[in-house]
């Protein structure tokens, strides 16, 4: 009997033009290199019956319908051409981001209000496939110095029925990520010198009922968002960067990564207009004095609270 293994896994994603209608995604131009890949139930219902009877067992519980949550991290980088899309563009759609193209120049990702878009997702393991149709969800950032720029995907849907399909052949963007090295980082306007920045998109999926569903569930729908992160900067005197006034005073600030690589269609760039610290504590890097700065990400003006551009 043969066994399945963990590492032969696939994920292809695309986005729907209709929600919870298969898009068909291909092995070609929707194929996601990703890590950690795996699977979960999301409000499962199961019935219990608590009958009274002669017997202390429980009665048998009846499956009531589910959601499915696939959980995975991708790399983040660029498609190696300016003006095409990454391979975890799809994904970043689906997580309540808009894309706006600009020919043979870029490709920018920022909060969206109207018009959200969803993807189907088939996840291959190995001689077995799931579709999962209809899925929104959230994704975090995580930038360590030195490191790779990393995503970390969790989407919800339907499930279909499992079935025993070929490992799916896939072709993936070859482009090389680049490591959260040598860019211009500031917040405030200023070279702050941190070890790692990190945020979330903080996007809440609501996954309302549905009688007529037949997984009991209705559209997976993103209600709201509260873009949030933090950086761990080495504390520095008060006259030359003031970071627990800006903190009690409640400024709003500006914080760039800066370019993120050097080489055209493998850029990154991620922007806040208006950050805002929301807590202050001190922490030690090595000896050195540093602090835990917690933020949240606030519009400038409308649908505005991050860009992340590839060019």
């Amino acid at each position: 009997m043969a066994k399945l293994l963990t590492r032969r896994k696939v994920l292809l994603a695309k986005v729907e033009s209709t929600y919870n209608t298969d898009p068909t995604p291909t092995e070609g131009s929707d194929a996601v290199l990703c890590e950690g890949l795996t699977w979960a139930s999301a409000n499962l219902k199961m019935i219990e019956r608590p009958a009274v009877r002669p017997s202390l067992a429980a009665l048998r519980q009846v499956y009531g319908g589910r959601l499915l949550q696939i959980t995975f991290a991708c790399e983040v980088k660029g498609s190696g051409a300016a003006g095409t899309a990454p391979e975890i563009g799809q994904l970043l759609r689906a997580c309540g981001l808009g894309e706006t193209v600009s020919a043979s120049t870029s490709v920018t990702y920022a909060p969206a209000s109207t018009g959200l878009e969803s993807a189907t997702l088939y996840v291959y393991e190995d001689g077995k496939r799931i579709k999962v149709t209809g899925c929104r969800g959230n994704v975090s950032f995580a930038l360590d110095a030195g490191a790779r720029v990393m995503a970390n995907f969790t989407l919800t849907g339907h499930e279909t029925a499992q079935t025993d399909t070929a490992l799916a052949d896939p072709t993936f963007d070859t482009t090389t990520p680049e490591p959260f090295l040598g860019g211009s980082f500031t917040i405030d306007s200023f070279a702050a010198t941190i070890n790692a920045l990190a945020f979330d998109l903080g996007m809440n999926v609501a996954m309302p009922t549905d009688v007529n569903s037949a997984d009991g569930f209705g559209e997976v729908t993103i209600t709201s968002r509260d873009i949030n992160g933090s950086i761990d900067p080495l504390d520095e005197l008060v006259a030359t960067e003031a970071f627990l006034a800006n903190f009690k005073a409640g400024a709003e600030m500006a914080l760039t990564t800066g370019a993120i690589g050097a080489t055209g269609g493998n850029i990154l760039t991620i922007s806040m207009p208006a950050v805002h610290y929301r807590d202050a504590s001190p922490q030690d890097r090595d000896g050195l004095a540093a602090l835990a700065l917690p933020f949240g990400a606030a519009e400038s003006s409308t649908d505005d609270e991050i860009s992340i551009a590839f060019t």
